[in-house]
This record gives structure tokens, C-alpha cells and sequence, in this order.
């Protein structure tokens, strides 16, 4: 591992007050320390109040709208660090997460890595593999997308917004939109960097914080699901061309045939 890292980390707070101290600690707590600490707060629409007097050394952006999951991508331009590590609020790193994460990419392929990692079997985004915290895997895995945590070189940001249109959805689609945008621009892939089950240490999002805090009524997945939203996202990159692990590429015109057509007007 380089002995000039740094990261830079972009926690984002909207409805979990209860989680933020317990994943501000975990931060602090990593083996590679983050250089700096940056919180994206968007606004809620009802009365959720964040106590931020604990957290300390922390660049708080507290906003009067709700922007979604997107934004936080934007707000990591500011950071000032080689690496970038941007989390979920229902994730708990463990204590060598960002050293795993930098372990992989600087010996093993450079690209997007996250804690849990998804392989689709559909464009509908309702049949499909996970490796990472909740299957764990022993070894790198490339899958077609991550999320919960996505650790990455900050360079890989000029992918992300090389295009930018307005998302379908503003509370979905980034994990999709990032690993199409790299895959796109930057020829990289996509990973889940080692879970092995006798070290947690080394897990991007301990499971007993994620079974509590991901199946609540603020998560995203539970208040949102099928073709209207994350199949919806799914289906509009592979028809830019995202290339899937599992899914052939579409069907290519055949010259002949449009040739055969043209000639009959």
C-alpha cells in the first residue's frame, strides 16, 4: 500500500440520527485514516432533528431540500484526497474496510469497489446475484454495480459526470449511472473486494447494523421497488450500452437487412 494515501470520506445523513455517531466512530476508527470527513445532509420532510456536536473535524453541508442520492457524488468534487470512500447511512465499516478496498486496487485491478455487489440476471432488477456482505466472498469479485459503500480513486469522478442529464429518479440510479460512466469512459470495472467470513474487519458493512438499519422504514429499497425505479434506471444504461456480466449485449442491426429495406421505399 502507497505511504502517501489519503481518503476522504462522504458520510450522508437524511432520517438516521440514531446511526451517524455509530458510523462517524467506525470512520475514525479505520486502519488507514480518513484525511478528512465530509457530511452531506439532505433535508427531511418531516421533523428529523441530527445532534452534530459530537462530530468533530467535519465539513457539514446542511440543506434546505432533499436531493437525493445523487448529490453527495457532487459534493465529493471538494474533497482533497487520492482516495474517496462514500457511505451509505444505514453502513457500518469495519476497521480495515479502506485498507481492503486500497489492498485490491493497488494490487490487484484499479476500478469501483463496494461492500456489496450485484450480478443481474434481468433487466427487470428483480433476478440477481450479491457477493460481498450479505454472500460473502473470499476473494475480489467483479460485479456489474455496487453500493452501500463505494470506495474509488477520485479521478473516477470525471466519469461520473461526464454525462449529465437528469436522472429518472433522484433517489435512485447513481450506483448504476457510476458503473456505466467508468465502464464508458474509463475502460474499468467494477468490484466487491475480499469478505471473508472469519474477518469482519475487512467488511465494508457489519451485518447486524445492516440487517437493522437497512430494513427500516427510511430505506430506499423499501419504499421503492420494480420496473418504475431501479429496473427502469437498469434498462435505460443498458440500452446506452452498459455491458452486463449475464445479460447479451442487444441485438445488432444487420446491414444486409436494412440495406434489403431501404432498397424497397
Amino acid at each position: 500500500m502507497s505511504t502517501k494515501t489519503s481518503v476522504s470520506t462522504i458520510l450522508n445523513c437524511y432520517r438516521r440520527p440514531h446511526s451517524l455517531k455509530t458510523q462517524y466512530e467506525a470512520v475514525k476508527s479505520q486502519t488507514v485514516p480518513s484525511e478528512e470527513i465530509m457530511i452531506w445532509k439532505n433535508h427531511p420532510l418531516d421533523s428529523t432533528q441530527f445532534d452534530f456536536s459530537e462530530i468533530k473535524d467535519s465539513a457539514i453541508s446542511i440543506n434546505n431540500a432533499n436531493y437525493g442520492v445523487w448529490a453527495r457524488f457532487a459534493f465529493a468534487l471538494n474533497s482533497n484526497s487520492d482516495y474517496i470512500c462514500v457511505i451509505d447511512d444505514d453502513t457500518i465499516p469495519g476497521p480495515r474496510w479502506y485498507q481492503n478496498c486500497i489492498n485490491s486496487i493497488e494490487n490487484e485491478q484499479n476500478g469501483l469497489y463496494g461492500t456489496v455487489g450485484v450480478v443481474f440476471h434481468d433487466l427487470d432488477y428483480k433476478n440477481f446475484t450479491r457477493h460481498g456482505w450479505p454472500n460473502p466472498n473470499s476473494e475480489t469479485q467483479r460485479v456489474d454495480i455496487v453500493g452501500h459503500a463505494w470506495f474509488f480513486h477520485r479521478d473516477l469522478l470525471s466519469a461520473f459526470w461526464r454525462e449529465v442529464e437528469v436522472p429518472l429518479s433522484r433517489i435512485c440510479g447513481e450506483d448504476i449511472h457510476f458503473s456505466y460512466s467508468i465502464q464508458k469512459y474509463l475502460n474499468l470495472n467494477t468490484y466487491v473486494p475480499p469478505h471473508p467470513s472469519d474477518d469482519l474487519s475487512l467488511w465494508g458493512s457489519q451485518p447486524s447494523s445492516a440487517y437493522k438499519y437497512g430494513v427500516d422504514d427510511n430505506a430506499i429499497s423499501v419504499k421503492c421497488s420494480g420496473k418504475s425505479t431501479f429496473g427502469e434506471s437498469l434498462t435505460k444504461y443498458y440500452n446506452k450500452g452498459f455491458e452486463l456480466l449475464d445479460i447479451p449485449k442487444p441485438a445488432e442491426s444487420q446491414p444486409s437487412k436494412v440495406l434489403a429495406a431501404a432498397s424497397r421505399l
